[in-house]
């Protein structure tokens, strides 16, 4: 993660901000008191959010788990080829 300085971030905010947006790299921003704070896109926000909800959903980390050692063992399901032609539009 970058980081700038609170004043260069001031008066550098429309080209921080387009970079933080445009290349999805968070940015650290450095206070004289220590109190930094961070600015990333909304995006990049909202999938962070969908991320933690998903690691702390036991429920869903345990099916993860589940579906990925069944794939690793091929023993998972296998969808006939009509629904995979219906999967992917054919």
């Amino acid at each position: 993660m970058d980081s700038t300085t609170v004043n260069k971030f001031r008066d550098s905010l429309k080209t921080l901000v387009e970079q933080v947006v445009s290349q999805h790299i968070p940015l650290r921003v450095t206070r004289r008191n220590g109190a930094d704070f961070v600015v990333m896109s909304a995006e990049d926000w909202e999938r962070d959010q969908e991320t933690l909800y998903v690691l702390q959903n036991s429920s869903l980390m345990r099916q993860i788990a589940e579906s990925s050692a069944t794939h690793a063992n091929r023993t998972g399901y296998t969808p006939t080829q009509e629904q995979l032609d219906e999967i992917v539009g054919v």
